[in-house]
């Protein structure tokens, strides 16, 4: 995609093309690394020799979709970040069609979870049209799906999230207390498995009751009835909205917990707080390489897949430099036969 083609072009009642609609892409990185047994935070964690953090900026840059980059780090760590994209700059992405120049790219301190990393980022979003929020936890999100995303908020969509079908079998878990083989209920004791009931904003949720963690009363995890694993998707990032919509639904968010309103907690992402304004959360295609990088075996993935494409892209720059050596060659000696 060239640069040219990196905005997305806003239409008016008569068709014609207006302005070209600006893109701002979140980035938070401001999540611990303990999952991963690791001392530095998850962003400044290495796949052969490159961090999390490097490699999502390369793919954000190299999809050409960003005017603009924010990037919401730990604190203590803003050095460290901005060093991370320092080196980027000085390399300008030579093994790349794409250019960092012409991309503002801005490091600023995060929150203590991933809410308020965005919400620091917002507000260095200036007024991008639309924003893109990526995890650096899946630094290996193919530069496409950025373009599906983006082509999709470009298509009028309010909020989009790429996602991928689910392939494992999914229970639904409830708490019960634990009970000897002599204690076991007899069927008319065992209460009814919780039959889903429309919410208040008519979704289908599950009332599961709960007993409470006292040693003197164990607990035990049951599971009830296959989910219809047809209808449910496994969500990825980057998450696109048009900004004032994502604005919107973090002052909602706000407010909710100002206000104590059990439906602003437990929100996973931003297209879970977006929902909750009543908008209609789109989905494209994801990719299995833009894994969450989590636990220790994500790591072995992770660095199996990035040592792949690095290699992939040194052969390809090596035989481009054959052939250009090959080209530069033959042109000599026509020239010296004239």
């Amino acid at each position: 995609m060239g640069r040219e083609e990196r905005g997305i072009r806003s239409r008016g009642h008569s068709g014609r093309s207006a302005r070209v609609l600006s893109i701002c892409v979140i980035v938070p990185a401001a999540g611990s690394g303990s999952r991963l047994g690791s001392a530095d935070p998850k962003a400044l964690v290495r796949l052969n020799g490159k961090s999390l953090l490097a490699r999502s900026l390369e793919a954000i840059i190299s999809s050409g979709v960003a005017s603009s980059i924010v990037v919401a780090a730990p604190e203590e760590f803003l050095t460290r970040a901005r060093s991370e994209i320092d080196i980027i700059s000085e390399s300008g992405l030579k093994d790349s069609e794409a250019s960092i120049s012409g991309i503002r790219i801005t490091v600023v301190a995060g929150g203590d979870d991933r809410i308020e990393s965005v919400q620091s980022a917002l507000k260095y979003a200036g007024d991008a049209d639309i924003v893109l929020v990526h995890d650096a936890a899946r630094a290996l999100t193919p530069s496409d799906v950025f373009r599906r995303v983006a082509a999709a908020v470009r298509a009028g969509a309010e909020a989009v999230v790429p996602v991928l079908p689910m392939t494992d079998t999914v229970r639904r878990a409830q708490s019960r207390p634990a009970v000897s083989l002599d204690d076991r209920p007899t069927a008319a004791d065992v209460p009814p498995v919780p039959l889903p009931r429309p919410d208040s904003n008519g979704r289908q949720s599950v009332v599961e009751s709960g007993a409470d963690s006292d040693p003197e009363f164990p607990t035990v995890g049951v599971l009830h009835g296959d989910l219809d694993r047809s209808r449910l998707r496994r969500v990825q990032t980057p998450q696109g909205f048009a900004a004032a919509t994502l604005r919107r639904a973090h002052e909602k968010y706000d407010h909710d917990q100002a206000t104590s309103w059990p439906g602003g907690l437990g929100a996973t992402d931003d297209a879970g707080l977006v929902e909750r304004l009543g908008v209609d959360i789109v989905a494209v295609d994801g990719d299995e390489e833009a894994l969450k990088i989590t636990y220790p075996l994500d790591l072995v993935l992770g660095e199996h897949i990035a040592k792949q494409r690095d290699g992939t892209a040194r052969d390809t720059k090596q035989r481009d430099g054959t052939a250009d050596d090959s080209m530069r060659d033959a042109t000599s000696e026509s020239g010296q036969r004239r």
